[in-house]
């Protein structure tokens, strides 16, 4: 009962010590199977390997589908590889070129808005980066800029989204009678899911409609991309209900991962000011005629080693759900089907025996032979193997410029007594924001 209660507000509450040394957990409930997978070639057989033994969660999909629909990030089978097909063009090494004057843009943006706030005792981090991470994937998939009365909406809605999901897959998990089932709960959440996807819809409609009635489109963004891909096996396009499924599923993948892991790495460069003033150094001396270019950004290692880091220590998506389709062994453990496996990064990039000194913060692991086999084995942070997250380029590249920016005209200073508290919900965030003080290079 207590892990039912801990459980339904984060899922890290339920962890212990022993979480973070084991190989492989396993937790009988009234209704499920549970297995951890915590050891490298066991992860590397259910997302890679054995991949279509082991489909996306069905306890997942009931909880997603009101805000996700039927988007790549739910589906299995051959529905995810018709649209995982369709949707790769977007995301080619081309494109990521073609959007940095977009990314660009919003980061100065983010600039001229945070010199508004130097004089302010405290700044929630958290908010601002929401703020230019949905700006930029509004400008790459929308080719228009996103308000901060929109921005704040979205912000709040998926916030308490993310607050309903752990109850309504808890209820499920721990087998709870449907007529103790949260319906309240379910309801709350769903009016939260299309307050965005509204929001989305209203900038989609007009462009999809223009589209099919044979009009040309002036726009090169990741929507134009998606309006034109077609099935190779059928010839068919995305329907309008699709689009906006997966538009959804990259707006809220794209801005609120990338903003978990920005969030996270300014609270520990403020506690690490070493490694802050090296990374100004390294931006300063790599800048071009003041101007951080995409070439600049490629050549940035330590500001991208910090990044990396940062989503060892907090991966924005703390735990990958998987459901056995056979039943099957495990080390000495018999795996019934329908089980839950449980892929947890959060575990595995902390792990004792996984990695040295893993709860230290250490960006120069990245760049030093000691920690390869721990990288090439135990770092998943965008998954692995065919379901690797597709905009996984896009988010490096982001956040990179975004952390050099900020890095290039602010210093972020940790604050006494205030200290952020993760809890995992469908993302790893802080419960009390994260505050820092900002101030004027």
């Amino acid at each position: 009962m207590k892990l039912f209660f801990s459980a339904r507000y984060s899922w890290l509450d339920s962890l212990f010590e022993r979480s973070y040394t084991m190989h492989l957990g396993e937790v009988h409930l009234p209704s499920l199977d549970l297995y951890m997978v915590n050891e490298p070639a066991l992860v590397h057989r259910v997302l890679i390997e054995e991949v279509h033994h082991f489909p996306k969660s069905a306890l997942l999909d009931a909880a997603l589908k009101p805000l996700l629909g039927d988007s790549i990030f739910t589906t299995n089978g051959a529905q995810w590889e018709r649209q995982r097909r369709m949707m790769e063009p977007s995301f080619e090494q081309a494109r990521l070129k073609s959007v940095f004057a977009s990314m660009s843009a919003a980061a100065h943006v983010m600039q001229m808005r945070l010199q508004q706030l130097l004089d302010r005792a405290n700044v929630d981090v958290e908010q601002e980066m929401t703020l230019v991470t949905a700006d930029i994937i509004f400008r790459t998939i929308l080719s228009t800029s996103l308000n901060e009365g929109d921005a704040g909406q979205i912000f709040n809605a998926f916030k308490q989204f993310q607050r309903h999901v752990p109850k309504l897959i808890s209820h499920r998990i721990f087998g709870i009678p449907s007529v103790f089932s949260p319906l309240l709960t379910k309801h709350r959440a769903g009016i939260f899911a299309q307050q965005i996807r509204s929001l989305l819809g209203q900038a989609i409609a007009p462009r999809f409609a223009a589209f099919h009635a044979g009009m040309p489109d002036p726009h090169q963004d990741i929507l134009s991309e998606l309006l034109k891909a077609r099935d190779q096996a059928t010839g068919q396009s995305f329907s309008s209900d699709e689009l906006l499924d997966q538009v959804t599923m990259l707006f809220l993948a794209g801005h609120e991962t990338s903003a978990s892991a920005l969030s996270w790495a300014l609270y520990l460069l403020a506690n690490s000011t070493e490694v802050q003033a090296r990374c100004y150094d390294e931006v300063i001396a790599m800048q071009v005629n003041d101007q951080l270019t995409y070439a600049t950004i490629r050549k940035l290692q330590l500001v991208r080693n910090v990044v990396r880091e940062t989503l060892r220590l907090y991966p924005p998506v703390g735990f990958f759900a998987r459901q056995s389709q056979v039943t099957t062994m495990m080390r000495d453990k018999v795996v019934r089907r329908d089980a839950a496996i449980v892929v947890a990064p959060w575990l595995i990039h902390r792990h004792r025996t996984l990695w040295d000194k893993p709860d230290e913060f250490n960006p120069d692991r990245f760049a030093c032979n000691d920690a390869r086999e721990s990288i090439k084995n135990a770092y998943l942070p965008f998954g692995l193997g065919p379901r690797v997250c597709i905009g996984a380029s896009f988010a490096l590249q982001e956040a990179t410029l975004i952390l050099a920016t900020l890095i290039k005209h602010f210093r972020f200073e940790a604050l006494a007594n205030v200290q952020p508290k993760p809890v995992g919900r469908l993302t790893i965030r802080s419960d009390n924001g994260i505050q820092l003080r900002v101030c004027r290079r």
